[in-house]
């Protein structure tokens, strides 16, 4: 299996993640980056599989899965570029249309899929519930805490105000995404933004 596509502009990092189900591979499998010298002990015990790291019988059928989905990626990457315009397309319709909205991250060190915004005066919750009604999937914060009512951990860090924090919003495209898509989401969020905002004590 060729992993070279994610090892572009890895230089200096020490560890990398990556779960085989945000690139349209199989859920339950992974892959780990460790430079060589990278000193990790194991969390779970008992066998000597993975070099003794992780025990356990390995997910052979994932593991194709993940290599064979890195294997498309190599032969279309063209397709993040028609993902990236389309985020880009997206950033600046969210950010023209709603006053008091913010972009989370930088604007060009990012992954070409990922827009997380951050709308003073709002609830990501109750944000999310209604997008729902309008047929529009997405997340506050991240995926990793999305059963968590606590802000990121990740935007206090930052230094954001934790009002602004919960109101957070994460949108992620895909290949299947199209302009339409990302009209209809800039025209049903401003609406939505302001219903929560007049139904919100922040002022």
């Amino acid at each position: 299996l060729t992993f070279s596509v994610f090892l572009v502009g890895l230089e200096g990092v020490d560890l990398v993640s990556l779960s085989g189900h945000k690139i349209y591979g199989p859920k339950g499998i992974g892959i780990l980056f460790r430079r060589n010298g990278t000193p990790i002990r194991p969390i779970q015990f008992g066998g000597h599989q993975e070099k003794g790291v992780r025990p356990g019988t390995l997910n052979t059928p994932g593991i194709v899965g993940i290599g064979k989905a890195i294997e498309l990626i190599n032969k279309n990457r063209s397709e993040n570029e028609k993902i990236k315009e389309l985020r880009d397309y997206l950033i600046t319709g969210i950010l023209n249309a709603i006053p008091k909205s913010q972009i989370n991250g930088d604007l060009e060190k990012r992954v070409p899929n990922n827009a997380h915004f951050s709308f003073y005066g709002v609830e990501g919750e109750r944000l999310l519930l209604l997008l729902a009604q309008e047929g529009i999937s997405a997340s506050t914060g991240s995926a990793c805490s999305s059963g968590s009512l606590e802000p990121s951990h990740v935007l206090m860090s930052l230094g954001m105000d934790p009002l602004l924090a919960h109101g957070s919003l994460r949108i992620t495209l895909g290949k299947f995404n199209t302009k339409a898509d990302i009209d209809y989401l800039i025209n049903s969020l401003p609406a939505i933004v302001e219903r929560l905002r007049k139904m919100s004590p922040i002022k």
